[in-house]
C-alpha cells in the first residue's frame, strides 16, 4: 500500500507530506465557494473574516505543528495561494501560512512549558544564562524539521523573547 489516510491525515510510504497538504488545499478550495457567495450577498466584511478563520483556515493548519516544519515549499505554495484567493476575496490582509505554523508551533510549546507533567516537558531546558533554551542535537534534517527543535529554534529568536 503507497499511501492511506489514518485520523484525518494522509500518510504515504516516503512519509511525504504532498499528498496530505493536497488534499486540503482541495477541501480549502471548495469552501472558497462559499465565501464567494457570502461576498457576492454583500455579508460584512468582519462575517467574511469570521468565515475564512472558522471554515478555510481551520482546514487549513489541522495538525500543523505536525507537518509544518516538514513540508515542501512548493507545498506552502500550494496552501498560500489558497490564502492569497480568499484575501482577494475578502478584501484585507490574511496571515501567511508560515506565520500560522510559526504561531500555533510557539503556542503549543508554550503549553508544554507550562505543563511539568508532559512527557516533552524535559525537552525545553534553559541554558545556564536562563534566556536561550538548549538546542536539541539532530543529525538528520527529517528530525532538525520536527517540532521540538523548530520549537527551540522559534524561542530563541530575538522576537519570540519578547513573547515568552
Amino acid at each position: 500500500m503507497s499511501s492511506f489516510k489514518f485520523l484525518g491525515i494522509n500518510l504515504t510510504e516516503n512519509l511525504s507530506w504532498t499528498s496530505h497538504i493536497s488534499a486540503l488545499a482541495k477541501k480549502a478550495q471548495k469552501w472558497l465557494y462559499f465565501l464567494r457567495k457570502l461576498k457576492k450577498a454583500k455579508f460584512p466584511h468582519r462575517v467574511l473574516v469570521n468565515f475564512y478563520k472558522r471554515a478555510i483556515e481551520s482546514i487549513l493548519t489541522g495538525n500543523i505543528t505536525n507537518w509544518h516544519g516538514m513540508c515542501t515549499a512548493q507545498d506552502r505554495k500550494t496552501l498560500q495561494r489558497v490564502i492569497k484567493t480568499a484575501q482577494n476575496i475578502i478584501g484585507t490582509h490574511l496571515p501567511s501560512i508560515s506565520n500560522i505554523g510559526e504561531m500555533r508551533c510557539l503556542h503549543r510549546a508554550k503549553r508544554i512549558l507550562k505543563d511539568n507533567t508532559h512527557p516533552s516537558h524535559s525537552l525545553f531546558t534553559l541554558l545556564p544564562s536562563g534566556k536561550r533554551y538548549r538546542s536539541i542535537c539532530c543529525r538528520t534534517t527529517r528530525l532538525q524539521s520536527s517540532f521540538f527543535p523548530q520549537a527551540v529554534r522559534l524561542f530563541n529568536a530575538p522576537s519570540a523573547l519578547l513573547h515568552v
